[in-house]
């Protein structure tokens, strides 16, 4: 069983239109609404993929359309309620030539009470469910306490789960001293807290910081895994394009479940990879073709070197 914590849900919406011209109108001609936030998609994918997974987190008014989507999808969850209204992400997809641009709201401001609220259904849940793995992903919503997700990694640890932290700028800087067991930031997230976007360079500073295990996201040059003294990379021969707005999630997907099931570090990349891959060739974030990744993985490129950085 995995278990993920979304703090900041939110209802994703993809138009999709002919090409993108900016300060001009566009016909759109699709829009699909789905269940988003980086830890929801990460539970959409495990479900594609036959895992078992629980999604957790808070949404406020409007979060009714978000239960309705993970149910039709059949993945499990458990949402409890924050004031304020849902937040939305709309992604813009141009059939043209694939390329996805998203606008993210910030999500209602929590209140203390909000805090104590997902903590209280973190702890219940982990209780309940017993997990191997916990999952924290996605971004902080306003008024979250500096230590909300470093408060979220203790409650993990003391339930004996492994503890995965996908999160950026201050959120990924804040939980290291409370030592994760695996971070996954892109390489901007990477320049963004330790100042260099080299991926083997910047995961020995976090695992410096606290970080045990370190992978780096870099786009279409695949992944980066650093580990005790040793940095895998992995990557597919050929660059797809698609919609990479839940790439990243997919990759954490699969290393969750690569985590729970006892994988080895270049299996877990691999899987990673393409997992990931898979997820661009889909039209909206939190899903994958299980054929598809297991064409994909037979494809993935494996590399190793010293982690000297």
């Amino acid at each position: 069983m995995i278990v993920t914590v979304t703090p900041n849900p939110a209802l994703d919406v993809t138009y999709a239109v002919d090409r993108v011209a900016l300060g001009r109108s566009h016909r759109v001609r699709e829009v699909r609404e789905v269940a988003g936030g980086k830890g929801l998609n990460v539970a959409g994918v495990l479900t594609a993929m036959g895992r078992e997974v629980m999604a957790l987190g808070l949404v406020g008014a409007g979060g009714e359309a978000i239960a309705e989507d993970l149910a039709a999808r059949g993945i499990r969850h458990s949402l409890g309620r924050v004031d304020g209204t849902v937040r939305r992400t709309v992604t813009v997809v141009s059939s043209g030539d694939g390329e996805a641009t998203a606008f993210n709201e910030p999500g209602p401001r929590w209140t203390a009470q909000a805090a104590d609220t997902l903590r209280a259904l973190v702890t219940r849940t982990l209780g309940a469910v017993r997990p191997a793995v916990l999952v924290i992903s996605g971004s902080v919503p306003p008024g979250m306490p500096v230590d909300g997700l470093s408060a979220l990694v203790a409650i993990g640890r003391a339930h004996g789960c492994v503890v995965i932290v996908d999160a950026a700028r201050e959120a990924l800087a804040g939980v290291l001293g409370v030592g994760p067991d695996l971070v996954k930031p892109n390489h901007h997230e990477l320049a963004e807290v330790v100042g260099t976007t080299d991926p083997v360079t910047g995961a020995a500073r976090l695992r410096e910081r606290g970080a045990n295990q370190v992978v780096v996201s870099c786009g279409p040059r695949g992944l980066v895994l650093v580990d005790d003294g040793l940095a895998v990379r992995a990557s597919l021969p050929d660059a797809l394009r698609g919609n990479a707005t839940g790439a990243g999630d997919a990759a954490v997907a699969a290393l969750a479940a690569g985590l729970a099931e006892g994988r080895s570090g270049v299996q877990l990349l691999a899987d990673a990879v393409a997992w990931s891959a898979a997820s661009v060739l889909e039209p909206t974030a939190g899903i994958v073709d299980p054929a598809v990744v297991e064409r994909l993985r037979a494809t993935v490129v494996l590399t190793a070197e010293p982690a000297t950085g």
